[in-house]
Parts: structure tokens; sequence; C-alpha cells
């Protein structure tokens, strides 16, 4: 198979940037390869010029999706960010219940990870209140793997003992080495397809947002317009979290800063 040039790499970079919004640096031609290198072998392609010539034929849009799928990055785990996890706690206690649920939407969360601890949180602090949890990417083989709830213990070292016990299944014989969400958690969150980079269905509104270790994916002017749009789908006195390495300077100036990376929507 030759190698990736950069006029290849230079198509690459358009592609993904059209259908997720995400830039990627020359300092990725390595990852693009490495990540495309098997798929041209499934495709029967001999390089990744006709791997590009594949993707921009009229009928290949399930190709297209594949090649999505591949490009975008899904690195998470569960609890990452532990205060913010603190915080929502503390933010349903002190939210009066009604008869609306509290929702929360975990905005590109990939495999699962973040909504599942999510939803342990509002289960636990809940006091019997209702809850929903949204969890979306962009990626339709992500969001199967998070719909499945089973992931390598590896993972799942951050999940504190109270909601291992309580949420999560240890696998033994064949299943050693991994864990399932339990059934009662697990269907209780929504797992949907959603591309941050085109206009959102009609999913809000949301007392909470996770839009975390996204945001640094994108070159300004889609940061501005994905921020936008997920901004409309926030109630008015909501709350937006975003990564502790990211920042909404230049982005919007329609948040009140509260703590780091937590944002609140002015009531």
């Amino acid at each position: 198979m030759d190698q990736i040039s950069d006029a290849e790499f230079a198509q690459f970079q358009r592609f993904i940037h059209e259908a997720a919004g995400i830039s990627l640096s020359a300092a990725k031609k390595s990852l693009v390869a490495g990540r495309l290198a098997r798929r041209l072998d499934q495709c029967g392609v001999r390089s990744f010029g006709d791997y590009l010539r594949l993707l921009h034929g009229a009928e290949c849009a399930a190709e297209r999706q594949i090649a999505t799928d591949l490009l975008t990055t899904n690195e998470t785990y569960f609890f990452r960010e532990p205060k913010h996890f603190e915080f929502l706690a503390q933010t349903l206690k002190s939210v009066p219940a009604g008869p609306r649920p509290f929702r929360v939407w975990s905005a590109a969360g990939s495999t699962g990870e973040e909504a599942y601890s999510i939803a342990m949180v509002l289960e636990d602090a809940g006091g019997g209140r209702p809850w929903e949890v949204i969890g979306s990417d962009i990626s339709a083989r992500v969001v199967e793997r998070a719909r499945r709830g089973h992931y390598s213990t590896a993972r799942t070292e951050g999940i504190p003992e109270r909601y291992l016990r309580r949420h999560c299944l240890k696998g033994l014989g064949e299943q050693a080495g991994t864990l399932l969400i339990e059934r009662g958690l697990r269907t209780r969150v929504e797992f949907r397809q959603i591309n941050l980079n085109s206009r959102l269905p009609a999913i809000g509104p949301f007392d909470v947002i996770f839009l975390r270790n996204v945001l640094i994916y994108f070159d300004a002017e889609t940061k501005r317009r994905v921020v936008e749009r997920v901004l409309g789908v926030l109630r008015p006195g909501g709350w937006l979290l975003i990564g502790h390495s990211e920042s909404l300077t230049g982005v919007t100036d329609a948040l009140q800063p509260l703590a780091p990376a937590i944002f609140r929507k002015p009531p």
C-alpha cells in the first residue's frame, strides 16, 4: 500500500472538516494513515488516492460515515474531571424538584462512559426525582457501543465503589475482565447519533449540558457555531460544562463563568 501523500492528507483534512467540523493539524498525518490503513484493505483498494475516489462516489454515503467514524477521536473514561460530577450532584440537590425531569445532555460523549457517569450521579443524588440523560456522538459505531454499556474493567477504574456496587455487573467466565452497566440504569439513558456541526434535532431543552474536550478539535468559527447551537437547547439558568483545557474566550459572551470550565446561562 502506498504512503499517504501531503496532497492526499490535505483532502482528508477537508473531508473531516466538512463532515464534522474537526480541524486536523499536520501532526495528525500519521494518525490518519494508521486509522484508515485497515479500511483500505477491507475495501479492496491499494492506495489512499483510490480510497478518496471511493469516498467521493455518488453511492458511498455509508463509506463516508465509516471514514468519519474512524477519523473522529473517541477517548473518554468514567468520571473524567470528578469535580464536574460533584458540581452536578450539588446542583441537582439545589434545584427545587418539580413534575418535569431534570435533563442532562452528554454531547460528543463517545462510547457512553460520560453519560452513564451522569446517570449514576442523578440516580444517587436525586432523591427519587425524575431525570433524563441523552448521550450523543457523531459516530454511529461508538453510539452502538454506548448502548450496550459493556466495558473492559480497565476503563472503569474511576467509578466510585458505591456506584460499582449499585449500578454495575462484574463479568464472570467468558466475560471476566469486563463490566456491564445494569439494565435498570442502562435503559434509562438514551443514545443518539448527532453531528454538532449540523442543525440539531429537537432534543432540548436541558438543565445541564456536558460539552467537554470537544471544542479543542474545532477552528474558531466552528467553535462559535457549535456553542451557539448548544446554547439554543440549554434552559435559561442552565449550566454548560466544558473541558479544563478549553476556553470560551472569543467564542461567546452569553454565559456567566461560575467555576473552572463551568458556565451558567442567565435566567
